[in-house]
């Protein structure tokens, strides 16, 4: 009988101590959320300043960490007692939301090349597209500077043509003058002879 009411008093006080440990891991289990938040934006921030990602999948990835705000909010606000009714708020944060018109963005359908791969199969696909770019911009850049050489080299050549034809106009105007010259001293010489005969 002793056992049996010291039991059932040790029952009695671990439900009285069991709110407040469920109180105190909510707590720290919000905190923890809002620190892992943070963390999430600091390192998608450094991902898209060091173009790890690209600006679209960064733009992504930011409204789902915006969503994740939201919701860390609504848990407070639940768990502080604020604003709307608890029951309403357990059903918003289980069934995707209570706002008309916006969609879930968990809720949406992953992308057929993505789906089924976990963390480091994405990181390997991103660095993979990365390679590919870098490689077609390496292309890119070689067709670039062999056409930029072309564009000298034709440029060169007309420098070269066109000297070439100063020089022709040069020797044509020359060759004009003396041709002038010469006609004028035949027709001279054909007056002369005219007079004398």
């Amino acid at each position: 009988e002793i056992l049996c009411k010291y039991e059932s008093d040790r029952r009695k006080k671990k439900n009285l101590f069991l709110p407040l440990q469920l109180n105190v891991i909510i707590r720290s289990s919000l905190q923890n959320l809002g620190e892992k938040i943070d963390q999430l934006k600091d390192l998608l921030l450094r991902a898209v300043s060091t173009h790890q990602i690209t600006q679209l999948e960064g733009d992504r990835r930011q409204n789902l960490v915006d969503d994740l705000l939201t919701r860390q909010r609504q848990l407070q606000a639940s768990y502080k007692n604020e604003g709307t009714e608890p029951d309403v708020i357990r059903s918003s944060l289980m069934t995707g939301g209570v706002k008309r018109g916006v969609t879930n963005p968990w809720l949406l359908e992953e992308a057929e090349e993505t789906r089924g791969l976990g963390f480091d199969d994405l990181r390997q696909q991103q660095r993979r597209i990365i390679e590919e770019q870098d490689a077609g911009l390496d292309a890119l850049s070689s067709i670039i500077s062999r056409q930029k050489q072309m564009g000298q080299e034709i440029g060169n050549e007309l420098d070269e043509q066109n000297e070439i034809i100063d020089d022709l106009t040069n020797l044509v105007e020359n060759t004009d003058d003396k041709l002038r010259n010469q006609t004028r001293h035949v027709k001279m010489v054909d007056k002369k002879s005219t007079s004398c005969g």
